[in-house]
C-alpha cells in the first residue's frame, strides 16, 4: 500500500511539473470577434480592415476616400490556410494612398506573416510567410521596418521608402517557420544594424552587421 501511495505521489509531482513547464500562450485571446481597423494619416483617410467570422479572420478590405471601390480578399484564400489571430498580434503600416503593410502572427504557431496591399487597383498584393515581426516579444524590429528570412539570410526593408538590406547566416538552414524559435532565438533590427541569435550547425551563434538601406 505504501508503495502504491509513493508512486501515486510521484506521478502527481511529474504531472504538476509538466503542467508548469508549458509555454506561456502567445495570445491571451485567440478568438477574433470584432473587425480590426487601421487608418492612415493622409487626408484621404486610407484604411485597412480585417473582418471576423466564427472566431477567425475572414476578409481583408482596404481603400480610401474617393477611390471608388473597396479592394477585398479572403483571409484564408490569401494565406492558403486558416490561422488564429488576436487584435494585439496584428499591426499595419500605411504609406499614404500608395500601399499598406499588414503584419500579423498566428496565435497557434507564432509564425509571422506580412502582406503588402497596394491601393492601385491594377497592382496585386504580395505576401511573405516568414515574417520576423516585432509582435513577437523576442523580435525587436524598428516599427517602420519589415524583416523576414528565406532560411539562409535575413532581409530588412524600410516600409515607407522600400529601401532594403540583408545579412547572411552563412549557409542555408532547415528552418520550420511554424517553430521559428528553434532556429532564430532573438533579433534586433534598426535602420543601421541587424543582430541575430541563430542556430547554425546545432550551435547558437550571434551574428551582426552594420547596414545601409539602398
Amino acid at each position: 500500500m505504501k508503495s502504491l501511495l509513493f508512486y501515486a505521489c510521484l506521478l502527481a509531482l511529474v504531472a504538476a511539473s509538466c503542467k508548469s513547464s508549458k509555454k506561456t500562450p502567445f495570445c491571451a485571446d485567440s478568438c477574433l470577434k470584432d473587425t480590426v481597423k487601421f487608418t492612415g494619416t493622409h487626408e484621404l483617410h486610407p484604411y485597412v480592415y480585417i473582418t471576423a467570422k466564427d472566431c477567425h479572420p475572414d476578409s481583408i478590405i482596404w481603400s480610401y476616400a474617393g477611390m471608388g471601390v473597396n479592394r477585398k480578399t479572403g483571409f484564408s484564400y490569401l494565406l492558403g490556410t486558416t490561422i488564429d489571430l488576436a487584435k494585439d498580434k496584428v499591426r499595419s503600416i500605411i504609406n499614404d494612398t500608395a500601399y499598406a503593410w499588414l503584419l500579423f502572427n498566428d496565435c497557434k504557431t507564432q509564425r509571422g506573416f506580412q502582406v503588402k496591399l497596394p491601393y492601385n487597383k491594377g497592382q496585386s498584393f504580395s505576401i511573405k510567410s516568414s515574417g520576423i515581426n516585432n509582435l513577437d516579444p523576442k523580435f525587436s524590429v524598428d516599427p517602420n521596418m519589415i524583416a523576414y528570412t528565406d532560411r539562409g539570410n535575413i532581409y530588412v526593408e524600410d516600409a515607407m521608402t522600400g529601401k532594403k538590406a540583408m545579412m547572411t547566416f552563412g549557409k542555408a538552414l532547415e528552418i520550420d517557420y511554424d517553430e521559428i524559435h528553434d532556429w532564430i532565438d532573438t533579433v534586433n533590427v534598426t535602420p543601421a544594424r541587424i543582430w541575430v541569435k541563430v542556430k547554425v550547425d546545432g550551435k547558437w551563434k550571434e551574428l551582426n552587421k552594420d547596414i545601409t538601406l539602398e
